[in-house]
């Protein structure tokens, strides 16, 4: 495993990690900059799958000298017929591993028009009245990982297992279902970074997935939606009807009034990264849902089944952390959007931080 425990970089002694990562990307492999808008990270043994929140694709890497590297574009729409086609952006806000399938799941939010600084105000007014939905941001689903000997690689098909994801609707199938939900109805036409439904984070084992929410926060209580997941006949996922009826359990949880960044199973506790709902910057941390995943019915859950895993460094509207995967025994990876000058090479290089966390 490739890390360097330079202790370079920002930040006080007390809160510099315990080690760091040095990520390369390659420019040619996709126009964006896709190193700026790290959005998730998950991991299968040698290989590290990124999320640019700008595309409609994986970014996968491997160990090189000096860090993980050797980096490849993958794009979803080489696998799935994606409703806005494969170039629409996708807005990627989960990925989780499950034993050799690779989980996807886009933001399923709405997003407001984002004001030009050298605008009037008038028309910088305008610009925030506008309200969008991208198709590709509906997207939840799955692929196969094929394994080679330069490790696993996501595919189409592999023997009997094909890549799937939910059957698209106009307005989004999530969004659909949570139609007439008693807490989340009222958020569902409101954008992503005003307290709107606004997906991030994707943890699964077996046939459940857990989709945390970055808003809306309820009352001071962080939202995680959880799915058991099959797959139709004609080849689209679907999640298993309730008893309820429903096709989701909500979990509510006190995590100090902020929403989900991503999502991690370690053993049977959910790690949960954490962050503001809103635009500004915030505070993150990690918190641990001690056996998060033995919990078969939704409610709000005691404070007593929490606990703050690490605080980690604020650096106001900047660095935020985004991305959370297990590296080893003792450590666990963050990546961070809007990166911070001190992470960022002159090469599309990108410096990813090692945290050690508490229970």
């Amino acid at each position: 495993m490739k890390d360097s425990a330079t202790g370079t970089g920002a930040g006080t002694a007390e809160d510099a990690p315990e080690g760091r990562v040095r990520l390369q990307f390659d420019p040619s492999a996709h126009s964006e900059q896709v190193h700026r808008d790290i959005s998730t990270v998950t991991r299968h043994g040698e290989v590290l799958f990124l999320s640019c929140d700008e595309t409609a694709g994986i970014e996968r890497l491997v160990p090189v000298s000096g860090g993980w590297g050797g980096h490849a574009h993958l794009a979803l729409g080489d696998f799935l017929d994606l409703p806005g086609g494969a170039d629409g952006e996708m807005d990627i806000e989960g990925l989780a591993v499950d034993g050799d399938w690779l989980w996807f799941a886009g933001s399923q939010s709405l997003k407001r028009g984002k004001p030009d600084a050298e605008d009037p105000p008038g028309k910088r007014l305008d610009s925030m009245a506008r309200i969008k939905w991208d198709v590709n941001r509906q997207v939840i689903g799955r692929v196969p990982l094929e394994r080679r000997e330069d490790g696993v690689w996501p595919v189409g098909q592999d023997g009997p297992r094909r890549a799937a994801m939910l059957k698209p609707a106009k307005r989004g199938r999530l969004r659909k279902w949570l139609a007439g939900d008693p807490h989340l109805d009222a958020f569902l036409d409101i954008p992503s970074k005003d307290n709107g439904l606004d997906a991030e984070g994707l943890a699964a084992r077996g046939d459940r997935l857990w989709l945390g929410l970055r808003g809306p926060v309820l009352r001071g209580h962080t939202v995680i939606l959880e799915m058991r997941m099959k797959e139709t006949g004609d080849g689209w996922l679907k999640p298993r009807k309730l008893e309820d009826g429903r096709r989701y359990i909500k979990h509510l949880l006190p995590l100090g009034g902020h929403g989900v960044r991503d999502l991690a199973l370690d053993g049977d506790d959910i790690l949960v990264l954490t962050g503001t709902p809103l635009d500004a910057g915030g505070r993150s941390a990690v918190w641990r849902w001690r056996d998060g995943t033995r919990v078969r019915e939704g409610g709000v859950r005691p404070a007593s089944e929490v606990a703050l895993a690490r605080a980690l460094p604020y650096r106001g509207n900047t660095d935020n952390p985004e991305g959370l995967v297990r590296w080893d025994d003792a450590r666990w990876l963050i990546t961070h959007d809007s990166p911070a000058a001190h992470r960022l090479g002159g090469d599309d290089a990108l410096e990813a931080d090692l945290w050690c966390l508490e229970g």
